[in-house]
């Protein structure tokens, strides 16, 4: 039986086959994401004599798809064969500078003007945690960003999100408003009751506190939900 040509050396392949010299002659999109993968991970697998396509495929497939290998924790990528602390490392590090460059920080005083701006901004930032994380973004009184403040990770529960932990921040930066923000690690972003309650009692402490919370921002897999586009509803 004539082997497949993946499982041979990817140097022994004709030169345009090649992932690499691919890439830089045809650039990224000419590329699957095995073919991108292969060239993260370099080489293959010696003791089974796939190469390093192979283990991409295998990788993809073992996983589910690249969203779930861009959240894996080093222990799971390095559970699967082939890929030891170097080859876990340089995924993680090419996923994290991925989700850097879609998170590319707005400039200070640039507006929010819909819901959709501010997904826009932090999905990167947020996308393919494993962590619940909740940041509240500081508004001057045009809705132009002062900055953004990671309040907690971790489940969203009344100890670990306090109204005192939202708004002192706003208070030191004399902010008019704020918008809270927070992922859902599952990828649906539909609230929680205990999203809904903190949302309602961070609410009201905005309003007694005269900052007022314009927008609950949850942000899941390539969708969001805004309490404030539901009338605050949900």
């Amino acid at each position: 039986m004539t082997k497949r040509r993946s499982s041979y050396p990817i140097t022994s392949w004709p030169e345009e086959e090649r992932p690499r010299e691919k890439l830089l002659n045809k650039g990224t999109d000419a590329l699957s994401e095995a073919e991108l993968l292969a060239i993260l991970l370099r080489t293959g697998t010696a003791s089974t004599g796939k190469s390093a396509l192979d283990q991409a495929r295998t990788l993809l497939s073992d996983i589910g798809n690249l969203d779930t290998l861009a959240s894996s924790l080093p222990s799971e990528l390095m559970e699967k064969k082939g890929v030891g602390p170097a080859k876990a490392a340089t995924l993680l590090a090419a996923f994290g500078l991925a989700r850097r460059l879609e998170s590319k920080e707005m400039k200070k005083g640039t507006q929010f003007k819909t819901s959709a701006d501010v997904y826009n901004h932090f999905r990167g930032k947020l996308k393919g945690l494993n962590k619940e994380r909740f940041l509240a973004v500081l508004l001057d009184s045009k809705n132009r960003m002062i900055r953004d403040v990671l309040i907690s990770e971790g489940s969203l529960t009344g100890s670990l999100v306090h109204p005192r932990e939202v708004f002192n921040p706003a208070i030191r930066e004399s902010a008019a408003s704020i918008i809270l923000v927070h992922n859902h690690p599952s990828g649906d972003p539909c609230p929680s009751e205990e999203d809904r309650e903190l949302t309602r009692r961070l609410k009201k402490s905005g309003e007694l506190l005269g900052i007022p919370v314009l927008d609950h921002i949850i942000i899941g897999d390539g969708k969001y939900l805004s309490f404030a586009d539901k009338q605050w509803q949900e």
